[in-house]
C-alpha cells in the first residue's frame, strides 16, 4: 500500500511551486519590459547575463512558450496538491482551497514580483536568464508544438511572432516624443540639439539657405580693401567670388588662399587660379541628404537653384550644422535683434525674415509651404510688389509694412490677431 505524503512534504513542495511560479511572472515582465539599449551596454562591458538575456529576446515566441508553460506547471501542480489537502486534512473543502490558493497566486506569485520586475527589469531579465535558457532547450519539443499551433492561429489575423523583435524600431515623431518624456535623463542642452536633428528630416535646402539678396561675397569690381575687408570679417571658411551680381559667379574662395587671392587683385590679375569650383544644389534637396552630400563630395558650400537653373541663395555645411546646434546661446540672441517684440506683443522685423525662425522664435504658426520669407508670403499674397503704408492680413496674422527699400520690405510690424 502506497503511503501519503505527509502535510509537511505536501507544503514545502507547494512553496517551492508558488516560487517557481513568481520566477516564471517576474521573468515575463522583466524580459519584455527590458530595455534592449540598457542590455547592449551591460553586454558590451562583458556581463554574459545581458548578452544571455539578448540572445534570448531574439525569439520572443519561443521565450514566451518557455515561461508559460513553465509558469502553468507550476500553478497547475500547486493546484493539484491544495486539492490533496484539502481531501486528506481539511474535511474534503476543496472549493475553499482553492480560493485561498487563488489570493496567494495573486499576491505572493503574480503581482509581487512582476511589480518588481516592472521597477528592475533588466536586473530580473540578466538574473533569470541562465534559468531560462536552459528551460527553452528543455521546453523545445513542446514549445515547438505549442509554436506551430500558435503560429497558424497568429496568421489568422495576419500576424507574425518574428515582428515583435522589430519592435524597437522608432520614427521620428515617436524619438521626438521619447526626448520630451526624458525629463532630466538627458541634459537640456542636449535634448534641444537631439530635437534639431530630428526635426531636419523634414527640412530642405530652401528652408535655412540664405537668400541671394543676403549673400556676403567678394564683387571683383569693387577695389582691393573692400575685398580684404569682407574676407577679415566674414564668419564662414569660404566666400563666394563673383562680378556685379551672385548670378555672374565665378568660383569659391577658401580663406586658406586669401592672401594670393589678394595678391592677384591688387596686382590685377587672374584670380581663378585661386578660387575653386562652384558647387550648385537644388532648393528641393533634403537638408539631411544635402549634408551627406557635402561630406560625400569633399565640399563646404554651395549656391543654391530653382527648377529653372536661377540662383536663389546659398547654403554652407556651417549653416547645416549651425542649424543642429544653434538654437541656442549665440543664435537665440541673434533672433532677438531680428524679432523685436514690443508691449502689445506684435513684433518688428524685416523681410528677409523667415516664416520658420520667426514661428520658432514666437511659437505662431504662419504657413510657410509655399513662400519661406516675409517679403515672399506678402507678395504671393498681393500678387504684386508691395507698398509701404500698407496693413493686410494673412492667416490670421496682421501685417503692416512700415518701410520699403529697392521693392523689398525694410521694416514690418506683425500681430496675431486674438481669436
Amino acid at each position: 500500500m502506497i503511503q501519503e505524503p505527509s502535510i509537511i512534504f505536501l507544503l514545502v513542495t507547494l512553496v517551492f511551486l508558488l516560487v517557481l511560479s513568481g520566477f516564471f511572472s517576474g521573468s515575463e515582465t522583466g524580459m519584455m519590459a527590458a530595455n534592449k539599449i540598457k542590455l547592449k551596454n551591460l553586454s558590451k562591458k562583458s556581463k554574459k547575463s545581458a548578452k544571455r538575456a539578448l540572445d534570448l529576446l531574439k525569439k520572443p515566441d519561443q521565450l514566451l512558450s518557455a515561461i508559460l508553460v513553465g509558469n502553468n506547471f507550476a500553478n497547475i501542480l500547486a493546484s493539484a496538491i491544495v486539492t490533496i489537502i484539502m481531501l486528506n486534512y481539511f474535511g474534503g473543502n476543496v472549493l475553499l482551497g482553492s480560493i485561498i490558493l487563488t489570493i496567494v497566486i495573486l499576491i505572493f506569485s503574480e503581482i509581487t514580483p512582476k511589480t518588481m520586475a516592472a521597477i528592475k527589469p533588466e536586473s530580473f531579465a540578466t538574473r533569470s536568464s541562465f534559468l531560462l535558457k536552459i528551460l527553452v532547450y528543455l521546453f523545445k519539443p513542446l514549445i515547438f508544438f505549442t509554436n506551430f499551433i500558435s503560429r497558424h492561429i497568429l496568421a489568422i489575423f495576419n500576424l507574425n511572432a518574428k515582428d515583435a523583435s522589430n519592435n524597437d524600431n522608432l520614427n521620428t515623431e515617436e524619438l521626438k516624443t521619447l526626448l520630451e518624456e526624458s525629463g532630466e535623463l538627458i541634459p537640456k542642452q542636449y535634448r534641444k540639439m537631439l530635437s534639431s536633428v530630428l526635426g531636419m528630416e523634414e527640412l530642405v535646402v530652401e528652408d535655412i539657405m540664405i537668400p541671394a539678396s543676403e549673400v556676403l561675397g567678394i564683387d571683383i569690381d569693387k577695389n582691393y580693401d573692400e575685398a580684404k575687408k569682407i574676407i577679415q570679417s566674414t564668419e564662414y571658411t569660404r566666400l563666394p567670388v563673383f562680378k556685379e551680381s551672385i548670378d555672374s559667379m565665378i568660383g569659391i574662395l577658401h580663406l586658406k588662399d586669401s592672401h594670393s587671392f589678394l595678391e592677384l587683385i591688387e596686382q590685377e590679375e587672374n584670380i581663378e587660379s585661386s578660387l575653386q569650383e562652384t558647387y550648385f544644389v537644388s532648393q528641393s534637396t533634403a537638408l539631411m541628404k544635402q549634408l551627406r552630400e557635402f561630406l560625400s563630395n569633399d565640399k563646404s558650400i554651395a549656391l543654391v537653384v530653382d527648377e529653372y537653373g536661377e540662383i536663389q541663395g546659398l547654403i554652407s555645411i556651417e549653416d547645416i550644422f549651425k542649424e543642429i546646434v544653434g538654437k541656442f546661446g549665440a543664435a537665440k540672441e541673434d533672433l532677438e535683434k531680428e524679432f523685436v517684440v514690443l508691449k502689445d506683443k506684435s513684433l518688428i522685423t524685416d523681410g528677409n525674415a523667415k516664416i520658420r525662425d520667426l514661428n520658432n522664435f514666437v511659437g505662431w504658426d504662419i504657413h510657410d509651404d509655399s513662400s519661406k520669407t516675409i517679403n515672399g508670403i506678402i507678395t504671393e499674397f498681393l500678387d504684386q510688389i508691395p507698398q509701404a503704408k500698407l496693413c493686410l492680413e494673412i492667416d490670421g496674422y496682421r501685417f503692416e509694412i512700415i518701410e520699403i527699400d529697392n521693392n523689398f520690405i525694410s521694416k514690418i510690424k506683425i500681430k496675431k490677431k486674438k481669436n
